[in-house]
């Protein structure tokens, strides 16, 4: 372990001009692309992580269980730095704010961090950006949570891809092994300090849970089975490595080597493939930020949903009636995931048959969801609702009992989560499928003006 030549003087904090590394997704201390380019620098680097209260006073659970995973990994990256004679400031309150304060604190001459492509996120960097320059500072963001993003995958003829095939295609033929190189960082730039107190949960205003986490570590042996269990909601066939990808606590230049690896092995991409899928409704986001209130193609807002409080209580609840779809959103209500299969079928419910607006869903989803990022959870709810990038017609309309039938047989995890579904207990359905089905074409067509296809047994899933 190298020797760290910058010591922080307590009597003296303003003494000695500092580097800021500022954490946020990328919660870790290896292959950090951000980290590894303040750490060259002479100046010593003070790490910084902020609770920021703008995105958690808008939290409606006091016992949201994001807040507790992102709280963990802050103390093992405390502890971590604490063995090489660092620590972690952490602090808790309003990005621009807390900067504010430690330009009081501390002479800064330079914040690194990483990209976020939010509009949120984006917003609030612009804005520490300005406040920065004006105090002297410099702002330097870092791509570190993606392989390619922007403008970097883009068509021939130039501009974004909007459809995911082709795109999917040009993120292939351009990866390069350099894309994927790890980031070696050093320890002896990080600024040798005693540290404060980490906030704890309750004195953010949180609960802690008892729901145990998805490891980090990926399991090969089942990803070489992705491709073949993904769909199967009653046995562990997918990764789980959603949240980690989320915040950061694995890198996903690993996670891309690995997938090649993968594929390689088994001659199949369908995991690369997920990868590449997050990709895609990153730089969605980056280049249609109107998705976060609309539709991808504005002509699908003219849609008429049912704002009906009661059945989307019910689908929230899981007491619909349709044992795979409340299947679905009792192990989301209990754990804080649900398989992806069976997102799809949920989704497609609310808005197909109970012609909810996909939004409600959406933000149930986002307020739920362990592994929630805004760009794939909206690009995924926009490809149900067929208001999206999807090259798909919206008359797709998934039948839950098809669907149960071909994915979960022999009921097996339908039994687990609706174990009265067979019994006088359980529910009616609230819609009949053909019943609805025609409904929601009904709605479409009179929302866009054109002329639906007919139903037919082929346009039904």
């Amino acid at each position: 372990m190298t020797t760290n030549r910058h010591k922080l003087e307590s009597s003296r904090k303003n003494s000695q001009p500092v580097a800021v590394f500022w954490f946020r997704r990328d919660l870790r201390l290896f292959d950090n692309v951000g980290l590894a380019a303040a750490l060259k620098r002479e100046l010593p680097v003070l790490p910084l992580f902020i609770f920021d209260s703008d995105i958690l006073e808008k939290l409606e659970d006091r016992d949201d269980r994001r807040v507790q995973f992102i709280h963990q990994p802050i103390v093992g990256l405390n502890k971590q730095l604490e063995d090489i004679g660092s620590a972690l400031l952490v602090r808790y309150g309003k990005p621009a704010e807390v900067f504010k304060k430690l330009q009081s604190e501390f002479q800064i001459k330079a914040v690194y961090t990483n990209h976020d492509y939010e509009p949120y996120a984006t917003q609030r960097d612009s804005e520490i950006f300005q406040m920065l320059k004006a105090g002297g500072a410099t702002f330097s963001t870092f791509k570190d949570q993606v392989i390619f993003e922007k403008l970097e995958v883009e068509k021939g003829t130039g501009g974004p891809y909007t459809v995911f095939t082709p795109y999917s295609k040009k993120w292939l033929s351009q990866l390069d092994p350099k894309d994927l190189r790890s980031h070696k960082l050093t320890d002896d730039q990080f600024l040798r300090w005693s540290g404060e107190k980490i906030p704890s949960l309750e004195e953010m205003g949180f609960k802690k849970s008892d729901l145990i986490f998805p490891d980090s570590a990926p399991d090969k042996k089942l990803l070489k089975r992705y491709h073949e269990l993904r769909n199967t909601p009653s046995v562990k066939g997918t990764s789980r490595l959603g949240l980690h990808l989320r915040f950061g606590t694995v890198s996903v230049r690993e996670m891309a080597k690995l997938a090649r690896e993968v594929a390689q092995d088994t001659g199949d991409q369908t995991w690369l493939k997920e990868l590449i899928w997050r990709e895609f409704f990153m730089q969605i986001l980056w280049h249609f930020p109107h998705v976060v209130k609309g539709a991808f193609r504005p002509e699908y807002d003219r849609i008429q949903f049912r704002h009906d409080k009661k059945d989307f209580s019910r689908w929230c609840e899981g007491t619909t009636g349709y044992p795979i779809v409340d299947a679905g959103m009792r192990e989301l209500n209990a754990t804080g995931f649900m398989h992806n299969r069976v997102r799809m079928i949920a989704a497609s419910f609310l808005v197909k048959h109970l012609l909810v607006d996909w939004r409600w869903g959406e933000a149930y989803f986002a307020r739920k969801l362990l592994d929630f990022e805004l760009a794939s959870n909206n690009g995924n709810w926009q490809w149900v609702a067929g208001t999206g990038c999807d090259a798909s017609p919206y008359f797709r309309v998934f039948n839950p009992e098809t669907q149960a039938k071909k994915f979960d047989p022999k009921k097996e995890y339908i039994n687990f989560w609706v174990p009265e579904a067979k019994t006088n207990k359980y529910p009616e359905p609230m819609i009949d499928h053909v019943t609805a089905r025609l409904r929601v074409l009904r709605a479409y067509k009179i929302g866009l003006g054109k002329k639906a296809p007919e139903p037919t047994q082929s346009a039904q899933h």
